[in-house]
Parts: C-alpha cells; sequence; structure tokens
C-alpha cells in the first residue's frame, strides 16, 4: 500500500471507531474529502452552533407577537408587551432555517443517495424545511399580520431530528402504542358506561331543589361525560358526589365503584403494560445501539487489515499494534478509555491483533465509569496518625450528623415559640447565639476532615463539596451579619441597616442550615440508593425531556392559535368578542380563575400547571376547548407519566440488584448510562452477523 492508502485506512479506522463511541452509524462516504467534512461535520464547535441555532429558533417564540417579554403575567396589571417590528425575529428565523438547510445538505452528501432514500428523518427534515420557508415567505407578504404561522408547530422537528437518543425514544414510544390503546379503549368503555348510567341516575326529577347534581354535573352527555373524565384523575373529587350523597348515602356506591374500576384497576393496569411493552422495546433500541457499536469496531479492523503484512500461513487476519497506536492518536474520545486501552496495548506482549483481540480492547467502551478517590496523605507523627484515624472514622461523621439534627430542632423550637410575635417582638440573640456556635462547629469540622484525608481526597466526594460549599456560605453570612449589626446580644431587634433587615440574614442562614441537613443521605443506604437513583435518571432524561419539551412547545403553538382573541379579560368583566368562532362559549375569566394563553410564557405555564391539576375549572371552558385539553391529557397525564414511571421503575430495580450483589463501594462511584443499564441483558453480535452488515455498506469494499 502506498503513503496515501495508508493514511486513508489510518483516518478510515478514526471515523469508523469515533461512531463506534457515539453509537452512530458506519454507512457514509469513506474517500478522504468525504472523512474530512465528516469529522468536521461532528466536532463540538459544528455541533455546538447546531444546538444553539436549535435554541434560538424554539426561543423565538418568547419574542415573537405576542411577546411574553413582561414581568407579570397577570393581564390586569401588566404593562402592553413588546412587539418586535416586522422582520426583525424573521431575519433571525431565516438565518437559522439556512443553518439547517446546510446541515441537512452536508448530512445527506455524506451519506449519499441510497442511503437517503432509506432515511425517512432526513426526508422529513426537508419537507419541515420546505414547509417553513414557504409559511416564511407568505408571513413576509402579509407584512407579519396573520395568525396562523405552521412553522411555529413545526419548529420542535428541529431538536426531535438533532438527537439520535430522542428518535430511539419515540420510536419505543411508537411501538408501545397499539398495546396501550387496548387499555385506553377500555377506559373509554368504562367511562361511557357510567356516563350512561349516571344520567339515568341523576335524572331530572319534578322537585327542582333535589337536582342539584343534575344542574351541577350531569345535566347532559358532554356535561356527564366531562364530569366523570375529571373524576377519573381525582381533580373534581369529592364535589361530584357531595350533592348526591347530600340527597342519599346510597349513591355514593355509584362513584366508588367507578373510582375504583377506574384509578385502580384500569389506570394501574395501563401503567403495567407501558412498563413492560416500553422496557422490552427500548431494550431493542439499546441492543440495536451495540451492535451499531460493534459494527464499527469491526470496521476498524478491516480497513487496518491490509495495512499489516500477513504471512501466508497464517489463518486470520491481523492488525499491528503500532498502526492502532496512529489510531489512537486521532480519535477523539473519553481520556479514561483512551488511557486503559493504551495501558492493555503496553502490557500485552503481542504484536499483532486478531479480530477477536482487536474487539475485546474496546470493549473498555462498554465499562462503567469507575471514579477512584486520591489516597489520604501519609504523616510521620504518630500523634498525627492518631488524629487522622479519629477524624476520617464514620463515627465522626455520624457525630457531625448529631450535631447538625440538634441544629435543626434548635431552629424548630424557636420558629415555634417566635410564630405569632411581631417582627419587633422579637428576641433573636438566642437564634443568632446557636446558628453561631454551630457555625464555628460545622468550620472545625471541616477543617478536621481536610487535615485528615487531604484536600483532595476530600474534594473529591460529592457529599464533601457539598457540605464544604454551605459551611462557606454561612460563614461568609454570619460575618456580614456580624459586620453589620454586631455580636448577638439581648435585644437584637431585626431594624434594617444594610441591604437584608437581621430577620432576613438569619432566616437565610437558617434555610441553608435546614438544606445542610442532606448531608446526611449518604450515610443512609437505601435514602442514598434512592437519591442516586433519581440522580442517574436525571442525568439519563435528556431524551425524555427532549420530547416533553416537544410536545410543550407544539400544544403551546396550538392553543396560541386556537385561543387567541377568544376574551379579553379585563379584571371580573366578561367581554366576548363579536365574530370569534369560540364567541358563544368563550373562556369565563375572573380574578379567582383566570387563564391566559396570550403569550407563549404564559401558555406554557398555563399547560404545565394543568398538567398538574388537570381541568380542575373544567366548568370555565368552553366545550370545544375541552378537545384540546383532553388530548393534552392523554398525551401528558396518561402516556408520558407512565413512560416516566417506567423508567424511573426500570432504574430503580438495576440499582437494587446491582446494590444486593455489591460491596460497599465508599472509595468507588460508578456512573450509569441507558445504554449500560441493560448491558447484563445484552446479546453479543456473531461474526457473520457483523461481516453480513459490513458487505452490506454501500461506500467501503472489503478485501474479503
Amino acid at each position: 500500500a502506498t503513503g496515501a492508502d495508508n493514511d486513508l485506512h489510518i483516518n478510515q479506522a478514526v471515523v469508523f471507531i469515533e461512531d463506534a463511541i457515539q453509537y452512530r452509524s458506519i454507512n457514509h462516504r469513506v474517500d478522504s474529502k468525504s472523512l474530512w467534512l465528516y469529522r468536521w461535520y461532528y466536532s463540538r464547535i459544528c455541533q455546538w452552533i447546531l444546538g444553539l441555532t436549535i435554541t434560538v429558533i424554539l426561543a423565538l417564540a418568547f419574542v415573537e407577537t405576542p411577546s411574553s417579554l413582561t414581568v407579570t403575567s397577570d393581564v390586569r396589571y401588566r404593562h402592553p408587551p413588546w412587539d418586535p417590528p416586522c422582520g426583525l425575529t424573521e431575519s433571525i428565523e431565516l438565518l437559522c432555517l439556512l443553518v439547517f438547510v446546510f446541515d441537512v445538505s452536508v448530512k445527506s452528501y455524506l451519506i449519499g443517495w441510497e442511503e437517503f432514500c432509506k432515511t425517512k428523518w432526513l426526508m422529513a427534515y426537508i419537507l419541515t424545511l420546505v414547509v417553513s420557508l414557504t409559511d416564511w415567505i407568505v408571513s413576509l407578504s402579509f407584512l407579519c399580520t396573520e395568525t396562523v404561522r405552521i412553522r411555529r408547530i413545526l419548529r420542535p422537528f428541529f431538536l426531535l431530528q438533532n438527537s439520535s437518543m430522542m428518535k430511539k425514544t419515540l420510536k419505543s414510544i411508537n411501538s408501545t402504542l397499539p398495546e396501550m390503546a387496548s387499555v385506553v379503549l377500555l377506559l373509554a368503555v368504562h367511562l361511557s358506561l357510567f356516563t350512561m348510567f349516571a344520567m339515568l341516575l341523576f335524572a331530572r326529577t319534578k322537585d327542582g331543589q333535589q337536582d342539584k347534581e343534575w344542574v351541577g354535573y350531569f345535566r347532559n352527555l358532554p356535561d356527564s361525560l366531562t364530569s366523570l373524565l375529571v373524576l377519573l384523575t381525582t381533580a373534581n373529587n369529592p364535589d361530584v358526589m357531595i350533592p348526591a350523597y347530600s340527597k342519599n348515602r346510597a349513591y355514593s356506591i355509584f362513584f366508588i365503584l367507578f373510582t375504583v374500576l377506574g384509578n385502580l384497576f384500569l389506570m394501574n393496569l395501563l401503567t403495567a403494560i407501558i412498563y413492560n411493552q416500553f422496557r422490552g422495546y427500548l431494550l431493542k433500541s439499546v441492543q440495536s445501539s451495540l451492535f451499531r457499536r460493534r459494527v464499527g469496531i469491526r470496521a476498524a479492523f478491516e480497513v487496518l487489515c491490509p495495512l499489516e503484512e500477513t504471512p501466508a500461513n497464517a489463518q486470520e487476519l491481523c492488525v499491528s499494534v503500532g498502526d492502532l497506536f496512529q489510531v489512537l492518536q486521532k480519535v477523539e474520545m473519553d481520556p479514561r478509555c483512551k488511557q486503559a486501552i493504551i495501558r492493555s496495548l503496553k502490557t500485552s506482549s503481542c504484536d499483532r491483533l486478531s479480530a477477536a483481540q482487536f474487539q475485546k480492547l474496546f470493549e473498555e467502551l462498554d465499562k462503567d465509569a469507575i471514579k477512584q478517590h486520591p489516597p489520604s496523605p501519609e504523616y510521620q507523627s504518630h500523634f498525627m496518625q492518631k488524629l487522622q484515624f479519629v477524624f476520617s472514622h464514620s463515627y465522626f461523621g455520624c457525630l457531625g450528623n448529631v450535631v447538625a439534627l440538634a441544629n435543626i430542632i434548635s431552629i424548630c423550637v424557636v420558629l415555634v415559640m417566635d410564630a405569632d410575635k411581631q417582627p419587633s417582638e422579637r428576641d433573636d440573640f438566642f437564634l443568632g447565639a446557636i446558628n453561631c456556635f454551630f457555625i464555628l462547629y460545622y468550620l472545625l469540622e471541616t477543617l478536621l476532615k481536610i487535615l485528615a484525608m487531604g484536600f483532595k481526597r476530600y474534594w473529591s466526594y460529592p457529599s464533601n463539596r457539598f457540605d464544604g460549599l454551605l459551611t462557606g456560605i454561612l460563614l461568609i453570612l454570619e460575618i456580614s451579619t456580624f459586620a453589620v449589626y454586631g455580636f448577638p446580644h439581648p435585644g437584637w431587634r431585626p431594624e434594617l441597616m444594610g441591604l437584608l433587615s437581621l430577620w432576613d440574614m438569619v432566616r437565610l442562614v437558617n434555610m441553608l442550615i435546614v438544606f445542610r441537613f442532606l448531608r446526611i443521605i449518604p450515610n443512609m443506604k437505601l435514602m442514598a440508593l434512592v437519591v442516586t437513583t433519581l440522580l442517574d435518571l436525571v442525568k439519563n432524561l435528556r431524551a425524555f425531556a427532549g420530547i416533553l419539551v416537544v410536545v410543550f412547545y407544539a400544544f403551546a403553538i396550538t392553543g396560541i392559535m386556537l385561543f387567541k382573541g377568544a376574551v379579553v379579560p379585563m379584571g371580573n368583566i366578561r367581554i366576548f368578542v363579536p365574530g370569534h368562532p369560540l364567541h358563544q362559549e368563550a373562556v369565563l375569566i375572573s380574578k379567582k380563575k383566570k387563564c391566559d394563553f396570550l403569550a407563549f410564557l404564559n401558555h406554557f405555564q398555563t399547560i404545565f400547571i394543568y398538567h398538574l391539576c388537570y381541568l380542575l375549572s373544567f366548568n370555565l371552558i368552553c366545550r370545544w376547548a375541552k378537545i384540546y385539553f383532553i388530548a393534552w391529557w392523554l398525551i401528558s397525564s396518561v402516556i408520558w407519566v407512565n413512560l416516566f414511571v417506567a423508567l424511573l421503575l426500570e432504574n430503580f430495580i438495576h440499582k437494587w440488584d446491582r446494590h444486593c450483589h455489591r460491596e460497599s463501594l465508599s472509595d468507588i462511584e460508578y456512573q450509569r448510562t441507558v445504554e449500560l443499564m441493560f448491558r447484563d441483558v445484552l446479546e453479543e453480535p456473531t461474526e457473520e452477523e457483523l461481516m453480513e452488515r459490513l458487505h452490506q455498506h454501500p461506500h467501503l469494499h472489503l478485501c474479503r
């Protein structure tokens, strides 16, 4: 092979290994120019620019008319929001769309026409850009006066298509929908049957005084269906049954049966089905990611083989260790993995690596990220060794937890005693004195731990960082309090002498002390297990959170277009806008209950609150608007919350199993990803499967 061919094979191996690290497909062009463009496209600066562009185009909704740039969301008190001139946000949007055009052009070129025709996401990407640019031109032709902007609803697609994990999650959700539909259909049947029973049971009578249940909740079919749907969410429980229960206690049997069948059986059955099905589909998705990684590593081995002169009597191809060193120098990967691979190569006595050895070498990528804590300092003095033993012992930490608990109890006692006192009647001497004592103890404890463990080892523990930072903040606040108000003395009064009153400073210190009490979590293993599960879940929740942002964004934009102009709220006055489609059944807004759909941020907050307390004021929403909110409830509460529960259960069960089979991890921290969660149950691809996939590569032609 010539020098140019050698460089090409080295660069191909570098790209294939980077594809394997990121679980990317290797079905792209592999000539020298395309490889340079490919690495440049996936470089940090390019991906950062693309991410910034997605953020900017999504954030435009906060600035565009109707603008969300107001201090308060209350329409009675806020000033008219700033409306950007026509062409300002449109110019920014055009720049973003041009970046996306360049993005899809590069992607399409790199994978080639054959792969492009197989990639539905890229075709949808181009269609979204065509529709967005067309709508942008129409918007400018109307001088930005049009109310319906289709491109605003399509913007979340740019976030969705840029994340492979979000695509896999969405595919898993889509595959789970048929099983979920059966239970949702059963819920609909349950709701319909009980609606008919309710209309028969609470029918109108001759005595109007006894018809409160009929008037309030079961007047007609839509109202009856709505009342029971809200009862399914328990948002109107027990209000919906009070009139009937006041008339006859036996009516409660109807509502109890409805709630037990709907909430305890059907909703939990839906959670079980979603957990079972979604876990299976997510496992398949992760299995596909593992296969991509193995294919990438094997492709790197195959392109490096021609660089090594294989003896005629050799039964299998080999790769030179020197060539692999050249590749590793160019590959961008986690330094921990790179150092581990290089260390394995140096300790190996072989000059050549077989396919199995090459693949095993890169299994380092699949291992947990292990963080070893630095060693403690070694003191020569016998006295210092004794001190080190005492202050690094777990009992010293337990003593600190007891002191923190005593601090919390003392704060509670003082707060209970001063609960009904006016600020001028309070004497903060006692609280200030005990806070001063406890903060000095926290400072002493921190210094002694640093002395015993060394600063590097002390700082390597997250609990110590949390503890040390809060202690530093408490010390600064205490010194500031003494500088302004002097030392605690009888008659300490919370006069305003600086930026904050003494009472405000003491309250801030107390809140931080209460927050500092969370330091006990690492010492309680079961509680620590729950907390680490939640933290790992947050780390691995980016794909789920991204799809949730997509759903929120799309519903918020749709709500703005549907409800804009339906009502002009002025205090308690209800003004219906003539000619509006929702004029006859406009949203009723009062001082106590009002929803603002005029601005994007307000609508975003409205549907978020709505997600937590579904249809708390359903009687204030017009009949056709109920369809919008029911769709939101089905997607957010029924489907998405159950998917979140499924991931939470899977993460916790995995953590619990590892906790039961692993010794104490005081000096080791393991970091897990979604892929590593399923690592124990994944199947390794066979040699035939890998080679079959490589021979199907549209741009790579192997010698064998």
